[in-house]
């Protein structure tokens, strides 16, 4: 059932994954692998798969801290949506992209993903806690401290983003993210909720 679900995962990435990086074409995983070089020679660039993964690791780990957000926030009357912190974070993701020389306009896309992606999650727990008050937490995380992580994960992902140009627009970026994807999802045995935000969270990765 899991597996399902996670395959369900992957079948979202590619359909909501549109843009260039959606065009069909063989996972870089099925793809022969080059020859080995001689010895001493410079280790090959990392594939376009090998750069996507990161991004889909990365943001499930920053979608991991939606569980923490949602848990300091519960019961507290704070709103999930918050447009102020959205729009620090933003600003400083920009602002970290340029200083990566990336381009500032795809991170923020991203991230706005990510930011929506997290409030999905949130979302869901609510309603999971509003059911069954059992589940619902019992301690209150620092929220100050959740965010230092994310920040620092911003960070994180602003560098994997910089890095991988190519690959995110590359024909096949889809379905070598939606590889990506099933695979993380599979290492952190994701529920339908989270690999339901991870999907979305990856959205605006493919496509420039």
């Amino acid at each position: 059932m899991r597996r399902a679900l996670l395959g369900g995962t992957a079948a979202a990435v590619l359909f909501v994954g549109g843009g260039a990086g959606s065009a069909a074409a063989v996972p870089a995983a099925a793809a022969p692998r080059p020859a080995a070089g001689p010895v001493g020679t410079a280790a090959p660039a990392p594939s376009p798969a090998g750069q996507l993964r990161p991004l889909a690791a990365l943001s499930a780990d920053r979608l991991a801290t939606a569980d923490l957000v949602a848990a300091a926030k519960w019961g507290t009357g704070s709103p999930i949506d918050d447009p102020v912190r959205e729009r620090e974070v933003l600003a400083a993701v920009a602002a970290q992209a340029r200083e990566a020389g990336a381009d500032p306009v795809p991170t923020v896309r991203i991230f706005r993903d990510q930011i929506e992606a997290n409030k999905l999650v949130q979302r869901g727990l609510y309603r999971r806690w509003d059911a069954d008050p059992a589940h619902a937490p019992t301690t209150r995380p620092d929220l100050a401290r959740v965010r230092q992580v994310i920040n620092r994960l911003n960070r994180e992902l602003v560098r994997a983003i910089a890095a991988s140009p190519r690959a995110r627009t590359a024909p096949g970026c889809g379905p070598r993210l939606a590889l990506a994807a099933l695979r993380v999802g599979d290492e952190r045995r994701l529920d339908l909720l989270h690999a339901a935000g991870l999907a979305r969270s990856l959205r605006s990765v493919c496509g420039g």
